[in-house]
């Protein structure tokens, strides 16, 4: 993969970046795409380098966009549609027993990921949203298909909103060696798997820990909140998450975790593994829930090369202290060769690194706040 350009989405467009020939640390602005248009979800399709673009334009809905190699113009998709909700359903439970909670509305407020399928599947991709459905297109985006099978789960009534009113799906992961294995990450609904290409489902968050809930109710499936999840390429049964109660590790494709502390904090949004060494792992930590701000406002990433028995803080580059960058869920980003990264904030600051973390080179310091980071 050519790993010379790169992807930003922000809260006013997309940008994109192309490492210079002759200098690679330094990052020229080629193009600014849907200017003044808020981007939620950017995808870099490595099997036939279309880009796709997600806009959540609030009013006027959401809509996607793609634009195919040689294309000078982006060509209309078709957006994801919830089919018509039904009635709900009498419900029987006594007088001293709650109702069961209501289902979410079933209408389309965001596209918070876009992922490809398998090489074996050259046109499909996979569209987590947010209330919290799952949508798969077997046509490059020219049709959308909401994956009833998941979608109808009776716990998915338990999945609850974080920072957005409802749950939603904002990790993706198509298992290398066998396309119709796929993992999901859901805030707040936990980390589920498909052995099947979708017709069934399972939940897979055993050692996962909620603090937030009651004690006897802290490790139960449903109400886990992985911020986002990653997935080695080259040894995919190990998978990193942030987790909104700490950083989780597994290696046996997500069916045990393992809770990890790290300083100055295990908590934060952004993760990122290494393409070929499993046990090397980035973060951006922060103070956790009301705070959700940079520890003592130093800004800085962590990484671990031993699987999260060790952790290193890096911040040469980045804006000294007090600085109070936050990186969201898709604002970390680690090339095919694993040493150079890409972090955007929320202040609109943009950074890479070609010592894989441990200094940074400012790109801009002005772009809108950012959401989406990629190598393409």
């Amino acid at each position: 993969m050519n790993n010379n350009r790169l992807i930003v989405g922000t809260r006013k467009g997309l940008f994109v970046f192309e490492a210079s020939s002759t200098a690679p640390r330094e990052w020229k602005p080629t193009a600014h795409h849907f200017p003044g248009e808020p981007i939620s979800s950017v995808l870099a399709d490595p099997r036939d380098g279309t880009l796709y673009a997600a806009l959540n334009l609030g009013h006027f809905g959401v809509k996607l966009h793609r634009l195919q190699p040689g294309d000078r113009e982006w060509t209309p998709c078709t957006t994801p549609i919830y089919p018509p909700q039904p009635d709900p359903e009498p419900t029987t439970t006594s007088p001293d027993q709650p109702a069961p909670p209501p289902d979410p509305l079933w209408s389309l407020e965001q596209i918070w990921t876009l992922e490809p399928g398998g090489l074996d599947e050259p046109c499909t991709l996979w569209a987590g949203t947010i209330p919290g459905g799952l949508f798969r297109s077997n046509d490059a985006g020219e049709s959308w298909t909401l994956n009833r099978e998941l979608w109808d789960h009776p716990n998915r009534r338990e999945w609850m909103g974080g920072g957005y009113d409802h749950a939603g799906i904002h990790s993706v992961m198509v298992d290398p060696r066998d396309s119709r294995h796929v993992t999901i990450g859901v805030s707040s609904g936990g980390v589920w798997q498909t052995a099947d290409g979708g017709a069934t489902w399972r939940p897979t968050t055993r050692g996962m820990k909620a603090d937030y809930m009651p004690p006897e109710r802290s490790e139960e499936p449903n109400i886990q909140d992985p911020h986002r999840i990653v997935q080695c390429k080259t040894a995919p049964d190990v998978l990193w998450t942030q987790h909104h109660c700490g950083i989780f590790r597994s290696t046996d494709g997500g069916e045990h975790w393992v809770r990890i502390e790290a300083q100055p904090s295990s908590f934060g949004f952004a993760v990122a593994v290494h393409p070929n060494a499993p046990d090397t792992a980035w973060f951006v930590p922060a103070i956790k829930d009301a705070c959700r701000i940079p520890v003592d406002g130093r800004f800085l990433v962590t990484r671990t090369r031993d699987g999260g028995n060790t952790f290193e803080s890096f911040s040469q580059g980045l804006p000294p202290a007090p600085a109070y960058d936050l990186v969201y869920r898709h604002g970390l980003a680690v090339d095919a060769t694993g040493t150079r990264l890409a972090m955007g904030s929320t202040t609109g600051g943009l950074w890479t690194s070609d010592d894989a973390g441990e200094s940074w080179h400012e790109v801009s310091a002005h772009l809108p706040p950012i959401y989406h980071v990629s190598f393409a």
